[in-house]
Order: structure tokens, then sequence, then C-alpha cells
């Protein structure tokens, strides 16, 4: 049976501990306790979010003026195995890092470069969750999901999710309160091929090459570590929302201008991360722009600071509220504008504030 409660804090409830109360807070564990306090909350007209592991959220200090239901759904199952392909679902509410464990114990490949990210399966095809040269959009086969227009359960297959970079058909929107994600995994001891140049480093292998399963997951998490981006109460870094930016991609008249105006502040000779897209687009580093217009690790603005270990972390190392953290992330932003003439875009999801 769902939990009630009134006035519940949110700080509690978010990997960068800020957030003030929700006004009615629900625990559910099953499915049918999830997509019940949803129509209940529809039914009222009044706000509703769903709460997973609070780890890509930035919460009002005001808190939310309606009905939070925290996902707590659990189970992971095998659906279908066609040779070496394997269908698992997994519900809305599982932790993503322990499920990637899993697969890797159980020599599942490609989730392996995803290790370390904090969070439930159910954020996953939202943000359409990458990090070292892997992204969910390549391993989900389809996601269900409760249609809050529509009032109805859906199933939505690869194409109907539009995943592009950081993006998909669930961001941006509350329409769709995500059940459960089926991951078409491989049976392998060995990882998928390794796309990530800082990984390959640090395996000591090439681009393209493949490892141990174990050896891919150990990698990454030594490679998140240091850059305070694995969770852990004694770190401060840790308590951020990830990447607070998405890299820029920019059309060809944008690069243009990019590639002036880095001439003119660092010198001709001056270079900066280059990756191909598709349409002649390219994208660039948020991390290398902003620590170029002058905000090194560590940088604060009152209580709130960027990671002393990586410059795309906004943290609350202790006593921030979410105005603070805000202020610093416009601080941010405007100065690469004014450097560099490239807007950043935050990755995390805004409730009841804007940048």
């Amino acid at each position: 049976m769902a939990v009630f409660a009134e006035e519940v804090n949110l700080a509690g409830y978010t990997t960068l501990r800020l957030g003030g109360p929700a006004r009615r807070f629900v625990e559910a564990t099953t499915e049918a306790e999830l997509v019940a306090a949803i129509r209940e909350a529809d039914d009222a007209g009044e706000p509703a979010l769903v709460l997973g592991g609070g780890s890509n959220l930035i919460v009002s200090d005001a808190g939310f003026p309606g009905t939070v239901v925290h996902a707590g759904t659990r189970g992971a199952e095998r659906v279908a195995a066609d040779g070496d392909r394997v269908l698992v679902r997994v519900q809305a509410g599982e932790d993503w890092d322990p499920f990637v464990a899993r697969c890797v114990a159980d020599g599942l490949a490609g989730v392996e470069c995803l290790s370390g990210i904090p969070g439930r399966v159910g954020a996953t095809p939202i943000q359409n969750v990458g990090a070292y040269g892997q992204d969910v959009s390549e391993t989900v086969v389809e996601v269900r999901a409760y249609d809050r227009q529509a009032r109805a359960h859906v199933t939505l297959d690869r194409d109907a999710c539009r995943f592009t970079y950081r993006h998909s058909a669930f961001k941006g929107h509350d329409r769709y309160v995500i059940l459960d994600v089926t991951y078409a995994l491989h049976e392998s001891e060995e990882s998928q091929p390794i796309a990530y140049a800082e990984l390959a480093k640090r395996l000591g292998v090439q681009p393209g090459d493949r490892v141990t399963l174990k050896e891919a997951r150990d990698a990454v998490l030594e490679l998140r570590r240091g850059k305070g981006m694995v969770l852990d109460a004694a770190d401060p870094d840790t308590r951020s929302a990830g990447s607070f930016f998405t890299n820029p991609i920019l059309e060809p008249g944008q690069l243009a201008d990019l590639e002036r105006r880095v001439a003119e502040r660092l010198g001709p000779d001056a270079a900066f991360p280059r990756y191909p897209e598709t349409g002649g687009r390219i994208k660039t580093s948020a991390a290398w722009l902003i620590d170029r217009a002058g905000f090194a690790k560590g940088h604060a603005l009152g209580p709130a600071r960027i990671s002393t270990k990586h410059t795309l972390a906004l943290t609350n190392p202790g006593g921030a509220s979410t105005a603070d953290l805000l202020a610093l992330a416009r601080e941010v932003r405007d100065g690469v504008r004014d450097a560099f003439g490239v807007e950043l875009v935050n990755e995390p999801v805004l409730i009841g504030v804007t940048l």
C-alpha cells in the first residue's frame, strides 16, 4: 500500500541535497500505486512529479506545490533471447548502477561504460543517459509508460522515443510516467568496442579494442571517482547533479564565430575540441569553454561552487540553497556566452525554477 505524507523536504531525496518541501509525498512501491497516485493528482487538477534517485533534478527552495511520487518499483527479468542477444526488462525504480553491476557479473554487454551513474532506470531514457562512448539509446528496445494525456498505458519503441544527444520524447514535459525499460544486451565476457579515447588510454588499449566487462567497468569507475562523479558521502564534490551543462552542438555559422573568438582570446594557434555530428555540425566541450572563460575548478559564488575535480559539475559542498546554485550556473553560462558566443544549456531538469 502506498505511503502518504505532507510537507516532506525534498532535499533528502536529491543528490545535491537541495530543494524545499513537497505539499504531498507518496511512496509507491508497485506500478499500480505509482499510476494511481498520478491519476489522483491529475483528477484533482494539481501538479504531479515522479521522483526517482533525484540525481538529475534542481528543485526550487520553495519546494513543489503538488504531489511528488517517489517511484520505488523494483525488479529485472530476462524476457527473450535470440542467439547472444538478450532482452532484459527493468522496472523504473531499480537503481541504475547496481543493475549495470549485475549485467557485468552475468556477462551481458552493452551498458558497462555507463557504470557509476547515479539515479534509477526510469531516468535513463529521459536524458538518453550516456558516458564514455555509450548511450542508453544504443540498447533501449522499448519503454512502457503511463500516458497522462491519454490516461492509458503505452509502449514506445526506440524510434518513438526520438533519442538525440541527451534528449528524448520524454524530456521537457511531464506527459509520460515511465514504468519499465527493456534493453537489448549481448551475452559476452568482452565489452563493446572502446569508443572513448580517455577510457582507452586508462585501459592501455586502442580505441575500437575490447576488454573484459569487468575491466571496462572498473576503469570507468576509476575515471568517474577521479572527477567526483561517483556518490560518496565523504566527498562534497559528489553533491551535484552530475554534468550541469550539455556539450554544445554548433551549426557551421556558430562554429566559424567560435573559431574567431577563440583566436582573439587565446591566440591564432589555439585549438578547441571538435567532434563531428550529423548535418555538418560540430560538438564541442562545455568543460573546455567554461575553463577557458576563466572558471577554474573550485571556483565559488557564495556557498555554491564548481567541483574541485570536474569543471562541469556545480556542487553544494554544504550550506548552499538552490538559489545559490542557480546564481553560480548563471554566472558560468553568461561568462561563456560573453567570452565565446556559445549558449550553454542545462542538463538537469529544473523544477519550479528557471536558469
